[in-house]
């Protein structure tokens, strides 16, 4: 599936830049690229979306943003679509339905109006705006760019011990061969 980017308006919403041509529809996940990272929403209807936001969440905040790693506490909030993307780029992606049955709509709307307006702990780590919308969505709480993160950086764990072991062994190893050589 190519990705088309183009400017999405409903009588709600003013444009913002869409990565494909559907129209979201209540109970969908709406990821929103921030850059350096995604946040998540999940679609209300009539243009809306409630998210987990911490206080250093919004649009346009840029580098300000990623300070939400500090943050404990995040409130559930309901806003246009629009103003939660402001300029960046948004699409709809249900990411886990090949891997669970999303919940009935009615208990998505139902679960997260019940929560507008709470204050929840908050960890960039354990509990932050996809997990959040993934356990409105199927029940299970989930962030795959937390996965990512922890696999990447594995990895580079990985590649800085490596890159250490071959630097000590050939620093080591010389040295064992001047004195070989004496």
């Amino acid at each position: 599936m190519s990705l088309l980017y183009f400017s999405h308006r409903s009588k709600n919403m003013e444009s913002t830049k869409v990565k494909d041509d559907k129209k979201p529809e209540p109970g969908d996940l709406i990821e929103i690229f921030r850059g350096t990272y995604q946040h998540w929403a999940i679609y209300v209807g009539d243009g809306f979306v409630i998210h987990l936001a911490p206080p250093s969440e919004h649009a346009q905040a840029g580098a300000y943003s990623m300070m939400s790693v500090l943050d404990e506490k995040a409130t559930v909030k309901k806003e246009q679509l629009c103003k939660v993307v402001g300029n960046d780029e948004y699409r709809i992606n249900n990411l886990l339905d090949k891997e669970y049955e999303p919940r009935p709509i009615h208990a998505i709307l139902r679960d997260a109006y019940g929560l507008l307006g709470r204050e929840l702990p908050y960890s960039v780590f354990t509990w932050n705006c996809e997990h959040f919308v993934t356990e409105l969505r199927y029940g299970k709480a989930q962030s795959r760019q937390v996965q990512q993160a922890v696999v990447i950086g594995g990895a580079a764990v990985a590649g800085l011990g490596i890159i250490a072991a071959v630097a000590a062994f050939a620093f080591f190893g010389s040295k064992n061969k001047e004195k070989q050589k004496r």
